[in-house]
């Protein structure tokens, strides 16, 4: 069974951090592209970050460039979201997403497997 499941969320104050986690499952994890989207309240769903299949080549949206950085863990078939100073802005649902691709993407498209999201909500 194909499976992503997000954990990490929460609630912090401005300026705080959080890591977020994606373990995989069901799929062959060092063959797939990884990203986070995430979806505020009344707002679509916008890329956040990506991560090619090998890990060393990453992107980021403009809003979190610097304040934000992806990785991940072949072995461990994992993918992290370390966030840093913090925004009420940030206030979302955040999704793991994996892509049959090894290089790097930013369109939601290109995203087969998607996790059920986890809440990260930012107070001012």
């Amino acid at each position: 069974q194909v499976q992503l499941v997000e954990s990490g969320g929460g609630l912090v104050q401005a300026g705080g951090s959080l890591r977020l986690s994606c373990a995989a499952s069901g799929i062959t994890f060092s063959f797939y592209a990884m990203g986070w989207f995430r979806q505020a309240p009344g707002k679509e769903r916008e890329f956040v970050a990506t991560i090619n299949s090998r890990g060393d080549i990453t992107d980021y949206a403009d809003s979190v460039k610097g304040r934000f950085t992806i990785s991940r863990d072949n072995a461990k078939n994992t993918v992290y979201l370390r966030m840093n100073s913090l925004r009420p802005e940030d206030t979302a649902v955040y999704y793991c997403a994996a892509a049959r691709r090894l290089i790097i993407t930013s369109e939601r498209m290109n995203y087969s497997v998607w996790g059920q999201g986890t809440q990260v909500t930012i107070s001012s």
